[in-house]
């Protein structure tokens, strides 16, 4: 799918072609190479990180809060990079207009997105500590995404069609654009969080029985939620901050995982719905680039429209679903 992803496209370019300029060879042609190398090789490494810290975090929630609708966006982490991304954009309009062109730009949306979700994170962490209850901290994250909700719906009342224009294509999610150095943070963040959840998987099995059952089982809950928390804050938040919101990847691959290996150890879970999120996060960014064409579509409109259907189906098509 990584190979496939490069080779397709506006233009497209023969498997050969991709081999040997990823292996360090030339390719026949110097615009093949230059497309390689500076579009869709970043492109294709940003689609994997995204769809493996998504599908990562959506496990973690999941298992962590025992709800099956549980997302990587359940802490709030998500809407607080909005909510900060939207002042940024949306406010820009109260300042004079050689500021709003410095303040709107792409590093600037990443500062402010991270600002975001990392004031949300620390809030979230103040909760866990104070609140035993983990369905609080639940209630906690989705009562302020429906208050950023209001901010931002209060901020798009007044704001131009301009400004409105940015923020939705924001929200729609882009896996371009994103220079070395830029993927190399991503990679950075996504690669500390996948290390941090990769230490749980025994807790992660220990707590689908639930809290008590947990606890006398020796392990040590609070600490135990506290770095799931935090592996989920810093996946979902860099994601976020550098690729937008992206939909569906984070609550459906682990479902797909868990219909597909009909398993729910933790062992065999984590590494179905790391490889699983970035093969189909692979396959939607094959799909909105409609090869042969000019047209990309918006890679957030993509990943519902083609994981909606597939996890219906599978649910589907499993008998003794309940």
């Amino acid at each position: 799918m990584f190979i496939l992803d490069i080779s397709l496209g506006s233009v497209t370019i023969p498997f050969k072609e991709v081999f040997t300029s990823l292996t360090g060879g030339e390719a026949s042609k110097s615009t093949w190479e230059y497309i390689i190398i500076n579009y869709r090789l970043p492109k294709a490494i940003t689609a994997v990180l995204v769809g493996v810290g998504l599908a990562i975090s959506g496990l973690l929630m999941q298992t962590l809060f025992r709800n099956p609708l549980a997302g990587p966006d359940v802490l709030g982490l998500s809407s607080g990079a909005i909510l900060a991304v939207a002042v940024v954009i949306l406010g820009a309009g109260l300042l004079p207009s050689f500021l709003q062109s410095i303040l709107v730009s792409s590093y600037t949306l990443v500062l402010a997105s991270t600002l975001g979700s990392t004031a949300v994170l620390l809030l979230v962490l103040l909760v866990a500590q104070r609140l035993r209850n983990t369905m609080a901290i639940l209630i906690v994250g989705l009562m302020f995404g429906s208050f950023t909700s209001a901010i931002v719906g209060v901020l798009t009342y007044f704001s131009s069609a301009e400004q409105l224009q940015k923020f939705t294509f924001w929200s729609l999610g882009s896996l371009g654009n994103l220079s070395w150095s830029s993927i190399a943070i991503l990679a950075v963040c996504v690669g500390l969080g996948l290390l941090l959840s990769a230490a749980s998987i025994k807790p992660l099995n220990a707590l689908l029985l639930g809290e008590n059952y947990a606890k006398s089982m020796g392990l040590n809950y609070t600490r135990v939620r506290l770095i799931i928390i935090f592996a989920t804050s810093i996946l979902a938040g860099s994601i976020t901050a550098f690729a937008g919101p992206i939909a569906f990847i984070g609550l459906a691959v682990p479902h797909i995982a868990k219909l597909t290996f009909q398993t729910s150890n933790h062992a065999v879970l984590y590494w179905s719905t790391f490889f699983y999120g970035g093969i189909i996060m692979l396959f939607c960014d094959i799909a909105s680039q409609l090869p042969g064409l000019d047209t990309t579509l918006p890679i957030n409109a993509i990943t519902s429209i083609i994981g909606a259907p597939v996890v219906i189906y599978l649910l589907m098509k499993k008998r003794n679903f309940q």
